[in-house]
């Protein structure tokens, strides 16, 4: 089963963080054959983090929250708040099989926030630079809760067009790089 983990910091933790770098990353090298995804959100100036993403294949819902729950950086205060969802990996891979690469151009989160009937169900075509992309859903993946997307763009707007707008509650998009040990 895969599982969608967004830690969003809290405010004033960037130091904490930092002090807990080296523990999250040997805490995350433990799940480094169930990683589909992972890296940082960021501020708009890229400076900064602002969240953690991780999209990882778990055995079930008791595993993914023992692993979002279980993260460092969460035991010490780091994050103001967890989402935790199953997700299906409509693209069937990982990032690092993402043909762009790690590097270069702008890299966004997309989230759309689900309301009413379920939408944005199949790869959009011609998304090329997606790096990953699935539905949200409920435990037991009966309901669909919303859709996450890693995406190359230009800008934060051409990534939010990634979604179908007035099918969705909120819309949120996040500056994101590729993750892990550099």
């Amino acid at each position: 089963m895969e599982f969608f983990c967004y830690h969003r910091d809290r405010p004033g933790s960037l130091q904490l963080r930092n002090e807990l770098l080296e523990e999250h990353w040997s805490y995350m090298d433990r799940y480094a054959a169930e990683m589909i995804a992972r890296g940082p959100t960021l501020t708009d100036d890229g400076d900064a983090p602002t969240g953690s993403v991780h999209i990882v294949d778990l055995p079930g819902p008791a595993t993914a929250r023992s692993f979002a729950f279980g993260e460092p950086g969460y035991q010490a205060g780091v994050y103001r708040d967890v989402m935790l969802r199953r997700w299906r990996n409509l693209l069937g891979r990982t990032m690092w099989e993402f043909t762009g690469g790690p590097t270069g151009g702008n890299r966004y989160l997309v989230l759309g926030l689900g309301t009413g009937q379920p939408a944005d169900l199949e790869v959009p075509f011609g998304q090329d630079e997606l790096i990953a992309y699935g539905p949200l859903l409920s435990d037991d993946g009966a309901t669909w809760l919303g859709t996450a997307a890693l995406v190359r763009a230009p800008d934060p707007d051409t990534a939010r067009t990634v979604l179908t707008p007035d099918r969705y509650a909120d819309i949120e998009v996040h500056g994101w790089q590729f993750g892990g040990r550099s």
